[in-house]
């Protein structure tokens, strides 16, 4: 076979190979604005990050290693986290596993002028009204931290362990709906994870689909 030839068979077997190409990955709608690609991987170190609360206090991942940590990521317009925060189950979560020892933060991603995004002062005055009790409140309206975690919705969770490693990542919950009663049927993701991790055991369920309103990126 001369060159000529050679050349010929090389780019019909190229596109040949294209034809058969898996089809790109079907990703979640999202606001103006690339999101990079996930950094998150359930049984690998999670993502390192810097945020402040709303009360000024400055809040690194770090400072938590040997403690259980959860990332909460709420929007107090959306339906999804009126349900959980209405009903009480977010409430009745955050009390009863930081009085285990666990960190429990609650992070909101709205961008300024977006669904959710609140003062510091507005944000400590609803989770009060709630009887919320998360560790901290943390404010990431330039969304940085939401992407580093591809954080898709409101809720949306995460689990990590003392070591550091993500557990955890996805839904609340399997009851994909606004409607509180179906709390008292709901299969909890998050609850489960982290009985389980507490009594040493491994997480059988590490990844789900979480559901909710789009974070309301910049």
């Amino acid at each position: 076979m001369n060159i000529q030839k050679r050349v010929a068979h090389f780019f019909s077997l190229v596109l040949l190979s294209s034809a058969y190409a898996l089809p790109s990955p079907v990703l979640y709608p999202q606001a103006a604005g690339a999101l990079p690609e996930a950094t998150v991987v359930c049984g690998k170190p999670a993502p390192q990050f810097t945020l402040t609360d709303t009360n000024g206090k400055v809040h690194k991942l770090s400072d938590y290693k040997g403690k259980f940590v959860v990332l909460e990521w709420f929007n107090q317009g959306c339906p999804f986290v009126k349900k959980h925060y209405g009903s009480g189950n977010m409430q009745r979560m955050q009390k009863e596993y930081t009085e285990k020892g666990v960190v429990w933060l609650s992070i909101c991603s709205s961008a300024p002028g977006k669904q959710g995004n609140y003062s510091p002062q507005e944000h400590n005055a609803m989770f009060k009204e709630k009887e919320a009790s998360p560790t901290a409140i943390l404010l990431d309206p330039e969304g940085t931290v939401g992407r580093l975690y591809d954080a898709k919705t409101t809720p949306d969770m995460f689990v990590i362990n003392p070591k550091g490693i993500l557990i955890y990542s996805g839904a609340i919950d399997d009851q994909p709906d606004t409607d509180p009663s179906s709390i008292l049927a709901a299969h909890n993701y998050v609850r489960q994870a982290l009985d389980q991790a507490l009594a040493g055991a491994s997480v059988k369920v590490a990844v789900t689909k979480s559901y909710g309103c789009s974070v309301k990126y910049r």
